[in-house]
């Protein structure tokens, strides 16, 4: 009964927010940032840039998950490759689809995806995987629909990479119960609609390749986490003192990350079921992806 309740308070999260098909549209025209030089759009393309290896080869099919407004697919199709855009409200994806923002769109749980096995080159869940109320269920349910990876662009969890962080906690729950929660606030962090917010890990995709008998996974970090009220009308240009400070704080912050002194604010994993070409695997690396082939379990076939 829990999820079942925090899957209808998702759904109609939108409507509440935005009550008529009018509304919708209005949004819609107002946050095309992505065509501007806003920061807004310098803060959403740090996002998108992570896909760029992957759509270097056109035509292939993408299906989108958890991608309310359709910009997601959006951007694929921009990139010449195809997509299908789903979300459990499509409320707005169908006016998207009115404004020409996406192709195809279908109402989709991800924790019980329709399709067949295989029916997407790859499939990209962006900023809603720490939503789900069972994400390691759409976890199976992405890899499964996809021929050739799954892209999860999420929130990173700065344990695996902070153990000193762990240490100080329980150290100090030790000397008074619930001290450590002063120094790591967000240990536990629950929406409103109920749902734990799971944040992730690199380690957690190796395991769930290496479980799966999978071949590679990619990992990159990106500091993109600068968004304010308004950012969509201030130019992305070093003019801008606003611009230059989040530009400075990231730079810093991108130094640290590269440094392994802190994790990234957001991970960029992708779980490959076979091997890119080599071409492909040079880009990755390009593009700042660090690759991780996974041994094959010797006690399968």
């Amino acid at each position: 009964m829990f999820h079942k309740e925090s899957y209808e308070l998702h759904e109609k999260w939108y409507n509440e927010k935005f009550p008529t098909p009018e509304a919708k549209s209005a949004y819609f025209k107002k946050s095309r940032y992505e065509d501007t030089t806003s920061i807004g759009s310098w803060l959403q393309n740090l996002f998108f840039n992570c896909l760029n290896p992957l759509l270097k080869n056109k035509d292939q099919k993408w299906l989108t998950v958890g991608d309310a407004y359709g910009f997601d697919a959006r951007y694929i199709l921009k990139n010449g490759n195809q997509a299908t855009a789903t979300d459990l409200n499509t409320d707005f994806l169908s006016i998207a689809h009115q404004e020409g923002i996406v192709d195809d769109y279908r109402s989709e749980n991800a924790e019980r995806l329709s399709f067949e096995d295989n029916s997407y080159d790859f499939v990209l869940c962006k900023e809603s995987y720490h939503h789900f109320p069972r994400p390691y269920s759409a976890l199976y349910e992405m890899i499964r629909v996809c021929k050739k990876g799954i892209v999860i662009i999420e929130p990173q969890d700065p344990i695996s990479k902070m153990p000193l962080l762990l240490f100080m906690v329980n150290t100090l729950n030790s000397i008074k119960s619930n001290l450590g929660s002063k120094v790591w606030k967000n240990r536990f962090s629950f929406e409103p609609v109920g749902n734990f917010v799971y944040k992730v890990s690199e380690r957690e995709f190796e395991k769930f390749a290496a479980g799966l008998n999978l071949p590679l996974v990619a990992f990159k970090r990106i500091n993109p986490n600068f968004y304010f009220s308004g950012a969509e009308g201030i130019t992305a240009d070093k003019k801008s003192k606003k611009f230059r400070s989040i530009y400075l704080k990231k730079s810093v912050l991108d130094v640290l990350s590269k440094l392994n002194i802190i994790p990234g604010q957001v991970l960029s994993a992708i779980v490959f079921k076979e091997i890119p070409a080599a071409e492909e695997l040079i880009q990755l690396k390009k593009e700042g992806y660090k690759l991780l082939n996974i041994p094959k379990n010797p006690y399968l076939n």
